[in-house]
């Protein structure tokens, strides 16, 4: 092996980057071989998963500690409006009010939780990473071998779970108001009508409406942040190749002017998915409650 260590071409330094941290239920390292593989987990998405969901909840329980009727402070007025945005929506589409209590909030911590994930994207794209990759060689692994991805958004276990929560949720409503046999009825007589001839297809395209659902749910966030993860990393290699030539000044220009017009379009686009799903979650929530 050449004592001079090459850098990683283009290739290589995406591939590294777009590659989970995966344990085993062993905890051992492995890598995903397959398109669906239950055998392991997406480690690196789990804990900052977690870690961000528990920001999430903790940042809008201290704006209700700090709730008072005076002048609210600024951290009260940000999950006042917040709260009142969420609401606003959650009343155009559920008019159940008991149900409103219980989806309001969890449409809410939702769109926080989902904000703070997408938000992970805003840092450098190699500064956790390279943390990663230092520690680990510092505990004497080849830091080549050091994988971590810190947007859990662009992971479609993470997305594809969320969604199949809010599926889970609708279940749930649809059991609660309709009653486990007005919702079997309403399973077999809708959309074509209530024909003993028609139930299977009714059946089938309630089927095919749950499952498109939730697919659509969870691919639509994470195909944005996967995006916008890859580009983030396109750009990246443009001061890379800079840095490393010291030639091609447009390649340091492109760099700056690239990364701050795609940070700024970026901003909208983590504001703009939280929102998406957040709103898809009350609207199949609030089909729950509504018999056809």
């Amino acid at each position: 092996m050449s004592s001079e260590q090459h850098a990683p071409s283009a290739g290589e330094y995406i591939t590294h980057h777009l590659q989970h941290l995966q344990k085993n239920f062993s905890f051992e390292s492995v890598k995903q071989t397959s398109i669906v593989d239950f055998s392991l987990f997406n480690l690196d998405s789990l804990v900052f998963g977690s870690l961000l969901g528990l920001i999430a909840v903790w940042f809008l329980w201290v704006g209700a500690r700090r709730a008072t009727s005076g002048v609210p402070g600024r951290w009260q007025a940000a999950v006042e409006i917040l709260f009142e945005l969420v609401d606003n929506q959650a009343k155009s589409v559920i008019h159940n009010a008991n149900s409103r209590r219980v989806v309001g909030p969890l449409a809410l911590v939702v769109f926080v939780w989902i904000f703070a994930m997408n938000f992970m994207d805003m840092l450098p794209v190699d500064w956790l990473p390279k943390l990663w990759a230092n520690a680990y060689a510092a505990a004497g692994h080849d830091p080549h071998h050091a994988y971590l991805r810190v947007v859990p958004t662009a992971d479609l276990s993470t997305t594809l779970g969320m969604s199949t929560f809010v599926l889970l949720a609708c279940l749930y409503y649809n059991i609660k108001i309709k009653g486990a046999g007005g919702w079997g009825h309403e399973l077999i007589a809708a959309p074509f009508g209530d024909h003993w001839a028609l139930w299977p297809f009714n059946f089938l395209m309630q089927m095919i409406e749950f499952l498109a659902k939730t697919v659509s749910h969870g691919m639509r966030l994470f195909g944005n942040m996967f995006a916008g993860e890859l580009v983030f990393m396109l750009i990246a290699l443009m001061g890379g190749a800079w840095a490393l030539n010291a030639t091609g000044i447009s390649l340091a220009i492109g760099h700056v002017f690239a990364g701050t017009i795609w940070t700024l379009f970026h901003i909208l686009v983590i504001v703009l998915q939280a929102f998406i799903f957040m709103m898809l979650t009350l609207i199949y929530i609030g089909q729950a409650h509504d018999a056809h």
